[in-house]
């Protein structure tokens, strides 16, 4: 079935013909996007005029933003979750357990009192440490084997909570990188 048939509302899976999950080939994603660009490209439509057109830049468009949601874990996770019922809003919930908010303090102190670029590297490899655990946890609880499809809505809420955790960490490995480059520059 070509992407045009299913409709501009189909689900980033459904254009990509691919399982509702977290677990995703990224490259047999990226295979499917260049695919799906050449079928909608708006130059293919030339001759059909200028409404064809219009539809073709739609559809070029719903074709990119949801390559680059599926593409990236943290968009991914969130829109399971928020299809699945659970919104993210990570603007208004930042409410953490203890365990991590005093995790985050010590890794800022650390930040705060690096002075080279190994001690910045070694804390920067010890949040990529944290990341990975985070994503894992994040494929425990949205493709449990056995679990229906949605999972249970506990356990996607059990995501969302681990999925706003990750976004303070991807927050501070940034600022890792951004101490780390001002040191090499």
């Amino acid at each position: 079935m070509s992407v045009l048939q299913k409709g501009l509302s189909a689900s980033d899976f459904e254009i990509f013909s691919l399982p509702e999950r977290f677990a995703l080939d990224v490259s047999e994603l990226d295979t499917r996007w260049k695919a799906l660009q050449k079928e909608v490209h708006p130059d293919r439509f030339a001759a059909e005029g200028a409404a064809a057109q219009r539809v073709a830049m739609q559809w070029s468009v719903r074709v990119n933003e949801a390559h680059q949601r599926l593409r990236n874990p943290l968009k991914r996770a969130a829109y399971l979750c928020e299809r699945w019922g659970v919104p993210i809003a990570a603007e208004s919930n930042t409410a953490m357990p203890a365990e991590f908010l005093m995790q985050q303090m010590s890794w800022r102190e650390e930040l705060d009192e690096a002075q080279s670029a190994a001690e910045l590297e070694q804390l920067a490899d010890t949040v990529q440490g944290s990341r990975q655990h985070h994503v894992a946890e994040l494929a425990r609880l949205l493709d449990a084997p056995g679990n229906p499809n949605p999972p249970p809505v506990e356990q996607v809420e059990q995501a969302a909570q681990v999925l706003r955790a990750l976004m303070f960490v991807d927050r501070f490995a940034a600022d890792v990188n951004q101490r780390l480059d001002a040191l090499e520059a």
